[in-house]
């Protein structure tokens, strides 16, 4: 039998091979070069962050500073208390993710496995407040935190987290905790657990992957957040680093290579979550059942 060619010779399988590599060398080219054109302004901060004042304007830009000036972070973090702003940063920080893991975990755990009237009512009215823009609400809880006193204090940021935390949460963790198999729960009430002990000893082991994903949403959203210390703490010993960081930018704006270093140290926290946890990320997204 005679082999089916194309022009130059080639069969007709090694055509469609040399498509399909043609194809995903196409795809992976494309992808790394709007790779390259979102990292542009990154590679700026990290270039500029080294700079002496006189080349951060400069045309044509210079992305390779020369000499490389290490002494802009040091100089840059001690114009203000960036020690007391990142303490206050992590108390913050660690505090809420703590609340949310908690109090989101037994919230979806009990709309999963807990039987009781409008359970799915009170689930979707749960879910409903995601749609509510945060401005809405920013004024009566203001006033609430005001009457009961907690005004400059972290207690605004913080104590929330245990009451539920973040509708979103409830909902991603619910979602988990249905894909788990009910025989779980009968075979650990056959020996003796109630609700609370399913939940401690067989769901929250089992839900480490989207308990991960919820702290790292959880470590961003407050690592970053800036309208909440705003509104809430007043005293200078009391700012965290994004309000730090606004009052830099306030008083040192021209100062461009400071800027940067200060805004890529506060930075650098998300950075290292997200290379060293994405992983968990996917894991918590990707997951639908009980492996095995």
């Amino acid at each position: 039998m005679r082999t089916r060619t194309i022009r130059g010779g080639l069969p007709w399988y090694k055509r469609k091979v040399f498509r399909e590599t043609v194809k995903i060398i196409s795809i992976y080219a494309l992808l790394i070069g709007g790779a390259f054109l979102v990292m542009i302004p990154f590679f700026w901060v990290v270039s500029t962050a080294f700079k002496r004042p006189g080349q951060v304007l400069k045309f044509p830009p210079v992305w390779i500073p020369s000499p490389i000036m290490w002494s802009n972070f040091p100089k840059a973090l001690t114009i203000l208390p960036f020690g007391l702003y990142f303490k206050n940063t992590c108390i913050i920080t660690f505090s809420t993710i703590i609340g949310q893991l908690l109090s989101a975990s037994l919230v979806a755990y009990g709309f999963a496995r807990l039987r009781f009237p409008g359970r799915d009512i009170i689930f979707l009215v749960a879910l409903s407040t995601m749609m509510v823009p945060p401005q809405v609400t920013m004024i009566p809880q203001f006033i609430l935190f005001r009457i009961i006193g907690w005004l400059d204090t972290f207690k605004p940021l913080i104590v929330p987290a245990f009451f539920g935390g973040s509708p979103f949460f409830i909902f991603l963790l619910r979602q988990f905790f249905m894909t788990i198999h009910p025989e779980l729960d009968d075979a650990a009430k056959i020996d003796g657990c109630g609700f609370f002990g399913i939940y401690w000893r067989i769901m929250l082991p089992l839900a480490k992957p989207v308990l991960a994903t919820v702290g790292i949403f959880s470590f961003l959203w407050t690592w970053n957040d800036f309208l909440g210390p705003l509104i809430y703490l007043n005293s200078m010993n009391k700012r965290t680093l994004s309000l730090g960081l606004n009052v830099f930018a306030g008083y040192y704006s021209t100062y461009w290579n400071l800027l940067m270093a200060a805004s890529l140290v506060v930075l650098s926290p998300c950075l290292i979550i997200f290379f060293f946890a994405q992983k968990y990320f996917v894991q918590g997204v990707v997951i639908t059942g009980v492996k095995g």
